[in-house]
C-alpha cells in the first residue's frame, strides 16, 4: 500500500509504493532548479531510501514542466570571487554533490526525466542506473557554457556511450534530445510524456523479479567504474579553480541579465 508523500523534505516529495520509492523534485515554479535546499533534500531522500529495508528500487522524477533545469544561478553562481574562494565553489558550505553520493546498500535508481535535464539535472540523470525519458526531453552539459567545464559529466557520458558523442556535447555545450541520447546508449527508453512513469515502473518491476543481492552487486560494480572515472577528472579540474575565473562570473551575470556573454579567457 502506498504511503502519502512525506512532508519532511521542503523541496522533494517522498512516497513509498510497496518496494518502490518515488522521489519527486518539487520546485516546479523554478523548473526544479537546484538550490542548496533541493540538493540537501534529494541527497537525504536518497539516503533514506537506501537505508529502508522495505524499499528495493527508486524512481526519481520532477514535478511540473521539467525534471531539473540545472543549478539555481541566482543563489549558487552570483557569489563574489572572494566568497567563492573562501567557500571553495558555487555550492558554498553545502558542498555535497547532487546524486547517489551516500550509497550504502547499492539499490538501483531509475531517472524518469522530461522537459529539461540540464547541468546539475543532467548530472543527477547520469548518476542513476537506468534512464527513461519523455519524448522531446532536452539534455545538456551546461557547465561548459558557465565556465566550469563539467569534465565529470563528460566522463559519465563517455562511460555510458563509449563514443565521441561525449566529446561533442562536452565541448560544444549544445542541447540534445532524449531521442539522440537513445541512439548513443545513454537513455534506456524514450516514451510519450503520458507513459513516462508507467515505463519507469515497468522497469522497476522487472528488476524486482530478480534476487536483490545479485542486483545490488551489479549496481555496485557499475557505479564504482563510472565514479572512478569521475574522481580522476575532479582531481585534475579542481586544481584549475575554474569557479574563480572572470569567464565564470561573466557567464552567470549574462544569464541573469539575459544577454550574450563576452568571454576573455581569464
Amino acid at each position: 500500500m502506498a504511503s502519502a508523500p512525506s512532508p519532511k523534505f521542503e523541496t522533494v516529495l517522498y512516497e513509498k509504493k510497496g518496494p518502490i520509492c518515488s522521489i519527486v523534485l518539487n520546485r516546479p515554479e523554478k523548473l526544479n532548479a537546484a538550490n542548496d535546499q533541493l540538493v540537501e533534500d534529494v541527497n537525504d531522500a536518497l539516503f533514506e531510501f537506501d537505508a529502508d529495508e522495505e524499499l528495493q528500487v527508486a524512481i526519481i522524477s520532477g514535478a511540473g514542466r521539467a525534471f531539473c533545469s540545472g543549478a539555481d544561478v541566482k543563489q549558487r553562481q552570483l557569489r563574489t570571487r572572494e566568497e567563492l574562494k573562501r567557500l571553495g565553489g558555487p555550492a558554498g558550505r553545502r558542498s555535497r554533490e547532487l546524486g547517489l553520493v551516500d550509497t550504502v546498500n547499492w539499490k538501483p535508481v531509475i531517472a524518469a526525466v522530461h522537459g529539461y535535464a540540464l547541468g546539475l539535472g543532467y548530472m543527477l540523470t547520469m548518476t542513476c542506473d537506468l534512464v527513461v525519458a519523455a519524448e522531446g526531453t532536452k539534455l545538456q552539459i551546461r557547465e561548459v557554457q558557465r565556465g566550469l567545464g563539467g569534465a565529470q559529466h563528460w566522463a559519465a557520458t563517455w562511460f555510458w556511450t563509449g563514443d565521441r558523442f561525449a566529446n561533442e556535447i562536452a565541448l560544444t555545450g549544445r542541447m540534445f534530445t532524449a531521442e539522440e541520447g537513445l541512439q548513443h546508449g545513454m537513455v534506456n527508453r524514450v516514451v510519450p510524456q503520458a507513459e513516462l512513469m508507467a515505463a519507469a515502473e515497468e522497469l522497476a518491476n522487472q528488476i524486482l523479479e530478480n534476487p536483490p543481492l545479485a542486483v545490488r552487486a551489479n549496481v555496485r560494480a557499475m557505479r564504482w567504474f563510472v565514479a572512478e572515472m569521475q574522481r580522476q577528472t575532479k582531481l585534475y579540474t579542481q586544481g584549475r579553480a575554474l569557479h574563480l575565473t572572470e569567464d565564470f562570473q561573466e557567464s552567470a551575470r549574462a544569464f541573469m541579465e539575459k544577454r550574450k556573454p563576452k568571454f576573455k579567457g581569464r
